[in-house]
């Protein structure tokens, strides 16, 4: 059995996680908020992710304590998805048959370092992905962060 994440380290695994996908959305950057803040909206997946990214409509997870649950996604389109999440602090893993997602943050100072990745799972899509790392995966990376922060501000 996994121990449970205590938000350590959880910057480097997130950063060997894009390696490994040849993530081409994977990003760091330092907010100046206390990490509670800036984790509260990552962790509250259900009402925070349909504003963070501008193609999901619902993220609906089921209520409980659990560190490993199964979500499902709705996008703009009405299209539906399942995700296996795994949640603990500092850490968010979200896979579907076609995406995976993860989020990272660690205390820093009065900040928080934080990082997100995302990455198309077929690897029939690899050029697809190339395409997007080159066209828009630095400028999402920037609109995520700048969403994150507003949303904690507002908390």
């Amino acid at each position: 059995m996994t121990p449970p994440f205590d938000g350590a380290g959880t910057l480097a695994r997130l950063r060997v996680l894009a390696a490994g996908l040849r993530a081409p959305l994977h990003a760091e950057r330092r907010i100046d908020l206390p990490f509670e803040r800036v984790w509260a909206v990552v962790a509250d997946l259900e009402g925070e992710l349909p504003h963070l990214i501008s193609f999901v409509r619902e993220f609906r997870v089921p209520a409980g304590d659990s560190e490993r649950k199964t979500a499902r996604a709705v996008d703009v389109m009405g299209l539906r998805g399942d995700f296996a999440v795994r949640l603990g602090p500092g850490w968010c893993l979200m896979q579907s048959r076609l995406v995976t997602m993860g989020m990272a943050a660690e205390p820093d100072g009065d900040g928080t370092r934080f990082a997100v990745c995302g990455a198309l799972r077929p690897a029939a899509l690899g050029p697809l992905q190339h395409a997007y790392r080159r066209l828009l995966g630095e400028r999402r990376a920037l609109a995520f962060f700048r969403e994150v922060e507003r949303r904690a501000v507002l908390r």
